[in-house]
């Protein structure tokens, strides 16, 4: 026995296992040191290594903070490359590990759906906060007395920024403050230079769908569709609505004008019995009558579009090229695969009903648009569907063209900030001298 245990000792004793024990049964089975040795951080090294995960954080975007903020580019798991200037897209694009980090990560996240700006700004605002946290702590002030302390200065902050702000006249000068203010939150970002135009785009597309007695936007009426090709200056507002598709027969016409439209959730073709079936067809009358019932099927169908008085189709789903030849025929222009999402924007703005059957079409249920057309971009036969003047709401589509992808996604994530900045100045007609001004005067 003392040999064996020797030996063992001799064993454990480089691989620094710990111990060896035998169970019940004299199955040998070991016990880790490890648990000793993972000492918690406690006391000030804990709100030391917090305050550092935070810091970090505010460290990594701090560069890309105003006007000479230099832009990220950041690659994500798959090897895709987004290229930002917006703090939350970055810090959404990060792989944060670090549980304090995460919550510095769902601050910006929060100010973008909140306020849309600014997501870069608040970052760096709670890391400095932290780091002059850390220099009370380190002189031996209770955490809790810091924030309570922290929480009265904000108070003093906000009255001594509402002591200083001005309100603005929205509709002076047409509608010059809330360009200005669409400006500004373009400054700072890679489409800096053509600041102009996005701005004035960004504002005249919030003024069309907002609601200005009731200081409202809804921005669900706003749609930014991007398409790469073309300049950034090819960006565009249209008063209307842009499908990404084009009709579903290449001769149906391009331009429909006074469009009433029927907006379909039901497939255009044969129903499918539930269940596993076969079907046998032994003689020709048997075939032909299936293919008689077929046919039946789709010119009824086409027969309620018609008595609806439609003269556009829109459908959720796809077509057989029975039914795609027989609307061509029948000279009902059709799209098909249109989004969920889409659809509903399409029937609001339109003011028609999504109708899931084709029993249930009536002529009050069509959305009206003036005009209806195909239009192509570019060299590579882009095509996309534009609904203008649609009957009810104004919904309105920025176009954003760009060289490439990126340089499109960055600048519709640009335009995004700017309508937020927009909506802020027609919901609370108030502002504050910029340049880091007001901040000084605060603290």
């Amino acid at each position: 026995d003392s040999h064996g245990q020797q030996a063992r000792g001799t064993m454990a004793a480089p691989l620094n296992l710990g111990q060896l024990a035998v169970d019940d049964y004299g199955n040998p089975f070991l016990i880790l040191e490890e648990q000793q040795k993972e000492r918690r951080l406690t006391g000030v090294d804990a709100h030391r290594a917090t305050i550092l995960a935070a810091k970090s954080v505010a460290d990594v975007i701090r560069t890309s903070l105003g006007p000479n903020g230099m832009d990220k580019m950041v690659v994500g798991p798959d090897g895709d490359v987004i290229v930002t200037n917006d703090g939350a897209t970055i810090l959404e694009n990060m792989d944060v590990q670090h549980p304090v980090a995460k919550i510095i990560v769902d601050l910006s996240k929060s100010q973008d759906a909140e306020i849309g700006d600014g997501t870069t700004g608040i970052v760096i605002i709670a890391g400095a906060l932290l780091e002059r946290a850390m220099e009370l702590i380190d002189k031996g002030i209770h955490p809790l007395q810091i924030a309570a302390g922290y929480e009265k200065a904000c108070i003093i902050a906000i009255n001594t920024v509402k002591a200083i702000a001005r309100q603005v006249d929205l509709d002076a000068d047409n509608h010059a403050a809330l360009k200005k203010a669409a400006r500004t939150a373009l400054v700072s970002k890679v489409v800096g230079g053509q600041k102009e135009l996005l701005a004035a785009i960004s504002a005249e597309a919030v003024l069309s769908v907002a609601n200005l007695p009731r200081r409202d936007v809804n921005f669900d009426l706003i749609k930014v569709e991007g398409k790469a090709g073309g300049r950034l200056d090819d960006t565009c507002l249209i008063n209307g609505i842009v499908i990404d598709k084009c009709f579903s027969h290449p001769q149906m016409p391009k331009v429909v004008k006074n469009a009433r439209i029927a907006i379909l959730t039901s497939a255009f073709e044969p129903p499918k019995p539930k269940t596993k079936h076969k079907l046998d067809i032994s003689s020709y009358e048997s075939y032909a009558q299936l293919h008689e019932m077929e046919q039946k099927y789709f010119k009824d169908q086409i027969k309620y579009l018609q008595a609806a008085g439609a003269n556009l189709v829109i459908c959720q789903w796809g077509f057989d090229d029975e039914a795609n030849h027989l609307l061509f025929q029948s000279n009902l222009p059709a799209v098909r695969w249109v989004g969920g999402v889409e659809l509903e924007l399409i029937a609001i703005a339109t003011g028609g009903r999504i109708v899931p059957r084709f029993e249930e079409l009536s002529p009050d249920k069509l959305g009206k648009a003036a005009v209806v057309c195909e239009k192509t971009f570019g060299t590579t036969k882009d095509e996309a569907i534009v609904i203008e003047e649609c009957g009810t709401s104004k919904a309105v589509t920025v176009l954003v063209r760009g060289g490439n992808q990126m340089v499109v996604e960055e600048a519709k994530r640009c335009i995004h900030d700017s309508m937020c900045c927009v909506r802020n100045l027609i919901r609370d007609p108030w502002v504050v001298p910029g340049g880091g001004a007001s901040e000084i005067a605060a603290s």
